[in-house]
């Protein structure tokens, strides 16, 4: 017993589908919804639960597609039924209704309905029955078309990309270095630890080294953009995941370029950038305009520096180790003991800003680390106004960077900060302001605020200046 061979062919006017089991609820509007979100910047687990999906299946999806979208992002053209209509028409044929009938209710064509509901009906059991779930599975399976990545099918182009990617380094002989053994782990290196030797080039190098090895073979040609993609997106086929530790991030997954942007930067907002400090900071004419940074010793041990942009005064934070801190024990995410907290600097810079007097307390431009992270607050408690300078511009904070260097000569790099109290910190800022500097015609920085104060004397703020310098 039984149906004829062909007899699915006959009916649907289609070949018999291999069935990968029972066909999963349709999730492409969900897709886009999260991949849109993903571009955006969100993290896996906001985007799924924007999306409606569960945070495991967000992150599920981000992995399996190396952190590209797999489907496209623009919207299906109305030549074509959604899932929605797919459902409706499940329902009107259930109640068996006509083909003119639905395609009416439907504003669609009759043929349009009378086709959908032959070709992409149910055949298991003999019977065709129509279901949406498999109507919108066969459809998809139908519409793809998958197309054979360039690296697949050229295999000289493929090892001339593996090589420039994976290539063992090679001393002046040409023998082969192949530096530390490194396991793949399916994600990105750890903080200090070895990594894969190889040319690394990267995928533009790449691209635009073709050409010139190249010049006559129009077969030797490939975008970076396929490159990253036959290395994330394994459907791509032809290069192996783990050649992504031979990039320069050393990314396992792709990591769209907005979210990278908004990263760590949370508490900066448009109204606290450089962009909106006061013309008159800029030009120096009037005092009271600092900069800030940190520098860090051995150990996470840490120092504040504020210098003030007219006359190079300098005055040093102390951030001494917070209670229970014990070296080499740090917790991720735990509480910053090592001194260098957001709250740690807030106290310290308004200890300092608070001896001053009013007209030598402005504003204050920091760059966008995550110790100044309570600026909210140091602006309530002492009326400072603070800025926060361009992502890797450390130009913008010229006067504190030139500085820094300065201290350098009696904290340097390597050494462990911690081990100096406030009173030799203030030592050496008042060694550092009794030097004569060219650009203030020789005079020290010393000298050049107490002629601002003679300006404008005010005795009680005055006084608790000179007491600590």
């Amino acid at each position: 017993m039984g149906r004829p061979p062909g007899w699915v062919k006959e009916r649907t006017g289609r070949a018999p589908m291999r069935s990968p089991g029972r066909p999963g609820v349709n999730q492409r509007a969900s897709e886009q919804a999260f991949w849109a979100r993903i571009a955006a910047g969100a993290s896996s687990e906001d985007a799924a639960l924007a999306s409606g999906v569960s945070q495991p299946v967000g992150t599920r999806w981000f992995r399996e597609a190396g952190g590209m979208a797999p489907i496209s992002l623009a919207p299906l053209s109305g030549r074509f039924l959604s899932f929605s209509e797919r459902e409706e028409l499940a329902l009107l044929n259930a109640q068996r209704l006509t083909v003119r009938e639905i395609a009416r209710r439907m504003e669609r064509s009759p043929s349009t309905i009378s086709r959908e509901l032959r070709r992409n009906a149910e055949t298991r059991g003999g019977v065709l029955r129509y279901r949406a779930t498999v109507a919108q599975w066969k459809a998809d399976r139908v519409a793809s078309r998958p197309k054979t990545a360039k690296l697949a099918q050229n295999a000289r182009l493929r090892a001339y990309v593996h090589d420039r990617l994976a290539g063992h380094v090679a001393d002046v002989r040409g023998q082969p270095i192949l530096g530390p053994p490194v396991p793949w782990k399916r994600r990105r290196h750890g903080r200090r630890a070895d990594r894969r030797w190889g040319k690394c080039w990267s995928p533009q190098q790449i691209s635009r080294r073709l050409p010139l090895d190249f010049p006559h073979d129009a077969a030797m040609r490939i975008s970076h953009e396929a490159i990253y993609q036959a290395l994330y997106v394994q459907g791509r086929g032809a290069l192996r995941r783990e050649l992504s530790a031979c990039l320069r991030t050393g990314r396992a997954l792709r990591v769209p370029r907005a979210r990278t942007r908004q990263r760590g930067k949370s508490f900066i907002t448009p109204e606290v950038m450089i962009s909106q400090r006061p013309a008159e900071a800029a030009d120096r004419a009037v005092p009271g305009h600092w900069e800030g940074d940190m520098i860090i010793g051995l150990h996470s041990s840490a120092i504040g520096t504020l210098v003030e942009r007219t006359t190079r005064f300098t005055m040093l934070l102390h951030l001494p180790r917070m209670p229970g801190h014990v070296p080499g024990a740090g917790v991720k995410n735990g509480p910053a003991l090592a001194g260098r907290g957001a709250k740690a600097v807030r106290d310290a810079i308004a200890e300092k800003i608070h001896k001053l007097p009013a007209q030598l307390r402005r504003s204050l431009t920091w760059d966008q680390g995550a110790e100044l992270a309570q600026h909210a607050q140091l602006r309530i408690d002492t009326g400072l106004e603070v800025y926060f300078c361009d992502p890797q511009s450390p130009w913008q904070r010229g006067t504190n960077e030139n500085t820094n260097g300065l201290l350098r000569q009696y904290f340097p790099k390597g050494t462990d900060i911690s081990r100096y109290s406030a009173r030799e910190l203030d030592a050496v800022a008042i060694t550092l302001n009794s030097r004569p500097r060219k650009t203030l015609g020789w005079k020290t920085p010393a000298e050049a605020l107490n002629e601002i104060l003679r300006t404008r004397p005010q005795p009680a703020s005055r006084s608790a200046l000179r007491a600590d310098f």
